[in-house]
C-alpha cells in the first residue's frame, strides 16, 4: 500500500473515495493526524498531513517517527511525500518538480532522528536512500502528463522554521544542494530503517535567497500561493502513480537492514524484539 505525506499546502487529499479516519497510537505517541485511507485510481492509499490539520506543527514539532511507525502499521510499504521546497539552481524553476535521490542534513540533532538506541543498536546504509523504481515510476508519469522533472538531484534539510539568509543559501549552493526545505529529514532515514520505499516530489516554490534581484525573496504567502496554484496537478500525479503502482518486495529498500543489526537478537529483552520484529517486517 502507498502511503502520501503532504507537506505546506497539501493538507488532505482529493479524490480519495470510500474515505475513513483511523487513529494509530505507536511506542512514540502520536502521529500529526489521523490517517485517512481511501480508494485512489482504485488503489488503497494512506494519506498523512505532515504538519497536522491547519498546519501547527512547525517543522521541528513534527514526529517523524510516530508518522512512519503509523504509516507502516496499517499496512504501508511505499511512502510518497510531497514537499514546497526552495530552488538553489535556475534551472530548477518555480513550480517545476524535482525528485532529489541525495539529502544533506543541517538539522541540528534535535529531532528524534532512529528508532534504534536504548539497548539496540544498528547502523543501516543510507548511500542510496530514496526508492529507485518508486522514483523512476513517479518520473515516467509525470512527463507522460507534460511535467518537467528534474531527477537525480540532491535535497538539503535545514532546522527552520525560519528562511535561510543569503549567506546560507550560497552556502548551501557551493555544498551541492539543488533544492532545499525543512522537512525531509529525518523522515527519509526513518523509512529506511522502516524498510520503507521513500521517494519525494518537492515542488519548487521560489528561487529560495541566493539570487541577487530581491524580487526573488519570496515570502510565506507567496510559497503557499503557488503551492495552491500547482496543487490540482500535483494530486493528479499522485493519482496517475498509484494507478501504476505495483508492490516489489525484491526492491532493496524492503531488505535494507540486512546485515544492519549489531546487538545479538538474543540479548534483546520482548519489547526491543518486537521493535526489531515489527521493523524487519
Amino acid at each position: 500500500m502507498i502511503g502520501i505525506i503532504g507537506g505546506t499546502g497539501l493538507y488532505a487529499m482529493g479524490g480519495l473515495e470510500n474515505l475513513r479516519a483511523q487513529e494509530v497510537q505507536t511506542p512514540y505517541g502520536a502521529p500529526s493526524g489521523p490517517l485517512l485511507r481511501g480508494a485512489l485510481a482504485g488503489r488503497e492509499v494512506v494519506f498523512l498531513a505532515r504538519h497536522g490539520a491547519g498546519h501547527r506543527l512547525l517543522p521541528g514539532e513534527i514526529n517523524f517517527r510516530a508518522n512512519i511507525w503509523a504509516l507502516k502499521r496499517v499496512g504501508v510499504r511505499t511512502v510518497i511525500a510531497v514537499s514546497a521546497v526552495g530552488s538553489l539552481r535556475e534551472d530548477i524553476r518555480p513550480g517545476e518538480l524535482t525528485l532529489p535521490s541525495q539529502y544533506l542534513d543541517f538539522t541540528r540533532g534535535t529531532r528524534a532522528a532512529s528508532f534504534f538506541g536504548g539497548g539496540v543498536v544498528a547502523h543501516v546504509s543510507s548511500a542510496r536512500p530514496v526508492c529507485a523504481s518508486t522514483a523512476a515510476l513517479i518520473a515516467r508519469v509525470a512527463r507522460s502528463l507534460g511535467h518537467t522533472v528534474h531527477e537525480g538531484r540532491t535535497y538539503a534539510c535545514v532546522e527552520g522554521p525560519r528562511l535561510g539568509t543569503r549567506a546560507e543559501s550560497l552556502f548551501l549552493r557551493g555544498a551541492g544542494a539543488d533544492v532545499v526545505g525543512m522537512t525531509n529529514v529525518p523522515e527519509v532515514f526513518l523509512a529506511l530503517e522502516a524498510q520503507l520505499g521513500y521517494c519525494t516530489i518537492a515542488l519548487a516554490t521560489d528561487y529560495d535567497s541566493w539570487l541577487e534581484d530581491p524580487a526573488q525573496h519570496v515570502l510565506v504567502a507567496q510559497i503557499v500561493a503557488l503551492f495552491h496554484d500547482n496543487l490540482e496537478r500535483v494530486q493528479q500525479l499522485l493519482a496517475a502513480v498509484a494507478a501504476e503502482y505495483s508492490e516489489d518486495e525484491l526492491r532493496p529498500c524492503r531488505h535494507s537492514l540486512r546485515g544492519a543489526l549489531l546487538t545479538p537478537l538474543e540479548q534483546l529483552s520482548a519489547e526491543q524484539r518486537a521493535l526489531v520484529d515489527f521493523l524487519l517486517i
